[in-house]
């Protein structure tokens, strides 16, 4: 399975950003699909994650109310990002994997990053 993600960039303080991840490949075993962030010198974060019909969302501590994770299709996600702050900034990882939803270990298949810088 490849994940391609897209949609980082710079933005201001309360601005938005949506990011998108695209699967590719056998993606028939995949029912979880989310986004982690990290920042340098620290460990991978979770930010949100849905099953693989969308009935199922899950989202970090710090993240619900102001992000929204959907599905458009098996192999296609979206972050909405609204209301961002400087301490969003961050490299956003896609991930993939046919368990579990918040813990790093629970993917299997990770994208190249997109990074969100968020301005003061």
């Amino acid at each position: 399975v490849q994940l391609q993600a897209s949609g980082g960039g710079l933005v201001q303080t309360g601005g938005s950003l949506r990011l998108s991840c695209s699967a590719s490949g056998r993606t028939s075993n995949i029912n979880a699909m989310g986004w982690f962030r990290q920042t340098p010198g620290h460990e991978r974060e979770f930010v949100a994650a849905i099953s693989r019909s969308g009935g199922a969302t899950y989202y970090g501590d710090s993240m619900e109310g102001r992000f929204t994770i959907s599905r458009a299709n098996a192999e296609r996600i979206y972050l909405q990002m609204v209301s961002l702050k400087p301490e969003d900034t961050a490299v956003y990882y896609c991930a993939a994997g046919e368990l579990g939803y918040t813990e790093t270990y629970e993917y299997d298949f990770w994208g190249q990053g997109t990074q969100v810088t968020v301005s003061s």
